[in-house]
């Protein structure tokens, strides 16, 4: 394997330790800080989620252009950086508004993936991008199943603590990517940066000039919505649904992160040769609408389980999508395409994010007649088989 993409696959799962370690104590660490029930928190973690969101939406273009004219190293570096600073706010945080001003902070920076996936642009064949971006997937899921683990586990000496131990997670990424991360982007392969290719609604217009990049793009936002579900509710629905402890929360996320990377890094080459890009990304989408489903019917933590398999090949999803849109530009605007994507899933993650974590709280609303924690998830599974539709008709002249 070539030793730049090694590095950055290391990279990216030290990256998601930092970041998975968080999740299992979100809920308690909110509670704490707002002094709010658990309805009300998921809204709360919702909108700071949309903050999160918001912020990468604005500079995930800018940073992705940033890279096509300076290089890919510093701009992963500056992200790696400025998710550090966030943990620390979060760990000090005195009231809910320094917990938005973090998240803030760490979505400006937090094009790392951005950046990643550019890096493997440069140095993949185009005919070898499905497998290179499926194992940049398996990084993402091995980094899920160290850090809601551990997450879950430090969260039972108190919910700051683990925000801290993702600060020197961070801190031991950038050390690492400072003195071993190479150049991949050769200085023939840059361009000028230009303002209007590097804001998000700007990157919208030039997919104009690449033909068959807009309802692909369109069909990445609506998978992101719809999945974003499971970041908005998964800590609250659990709690509510199970009475899940943080380390209950950080075991079933480990759990998943196993499956998934399975799937990703062991199953997407052999099922790209198998079946090619365009079905593994239908079948990828089938079974995330089944699964989504399956979870507000779920019943036991068995049975969360057994979906989990279920929903495993959904992790060919993004690999999929993105290997296919990277072959519909040009090899000196892998950057500005990777910028585009950061904004449109980051848009629709946003949205989606503040959207079910309102629904959650709208149904287990103080008061409410008869609270259920599952609505969102039946909304998410009938939005996934639109998806699915969706992916159909874009791809419907390839398949023909």
């Amino acid at each position: 394997m070539n030793r730049a993409l090694v590095f950055i696959l290391v990279t990216v799962f030290l990256d998601m330790v930092g970041f998975g370690i968080i999740i299992p104590v979100m809920p308690a660490l909110i509670g704490q800080v707002g002094h709010v029930t658990l309805g009300e928190g998921a809204v709360i973690g919702g909108w700071m989620a949309a903050g999160y969101a918001l912020a990468q939406f604005l500079s995930g273009p800018f940073l992705g252009n940033l890279s096509d004219r300076y290089g890919r190293r510093p701009l992963l570096l500056l992200a790696i950086a400025g998710l550090g600073v966030d943990f620390l706010l979060h760990a000090i945080a005195p009231t809910l508004g320094w917990l938005f001003v973090g998240r803030l902070l760490a979505g400006f920076c937090g094009a790392s993936w951005v950046i990643a996936n550019a890096f493997i642009a440069d140095i993949t064949a185009p005919e070898d991008r499905g497998r290179a971006f499926g194992l940049m997937g398996a990084a993402f899921g091995l980094g899920f199943v160290v850090g809601p683990a551990v997450g879950g586990l430090l969260g039972t000496f108190g919910p700051r603590v683990p925000f801290y131990v993702a600060a020197v997670v961070s801190g031991m990424n950038l050390i690492y990517g400072w003195f071993v991360l190479p150049e991949t982007l050769r200085v023939e392969n840059r361009r000028p940066f230009q303002l209007a290719r590097a804001n998000p609604f700007g990157a919208f217009k030039v997919f104009h000039s690449y033909p068959g990049v807009l309802p692909l793009c369109a069909v990445m936002g609506m998978f992101f919505f719809f999945s974003s579900v499971y970041p908005a509710i998964w800590p609250f629905w659990g709690k509510a649904n199970f009475s899940w402890s943080e380390a209950m929360v950080g075991v079933t996320l480990a759990v998943f992160g196993v499956i998934m990377a399975g799937f990703q890094g062991v199953l997407t080459g052999p099922a790209v040769r198998l079946w090619g890009e365009y079905r593994v990304a239908v079948l990828g989408l089938l079974c995330a609408a089944i699964a989504a489903t399956g979870y507000g019917l779920a019943g036991s933590l068995s049975l969360v389980v057994v979906l989990m398999v279920v929903h495993g090949p959904e992790g060919f999803v993004h690999p999929m999508l993105t290997a296919i849109l990277s072959k519909r530009v040009p090899e000196n605007a892998q950057g500005e395409l990777q910028g585009g994507i950061s904004a449109i899933t980051n848009l629709a993650m946003l949205l989606g994010t503040v959207f079910f974590a309102n629904i959650f709280g709208w149904f287990m609303r103080p008061g409410m007649a008869n609270p259920s924690p599952n609505v969102a998830f039946f909304v998410a599974g009938a939005g996934l088989v639109l998806t699915l539709l969706a992916m159909i008709w874009a791809t419907r002249r390839e398949e023909a």
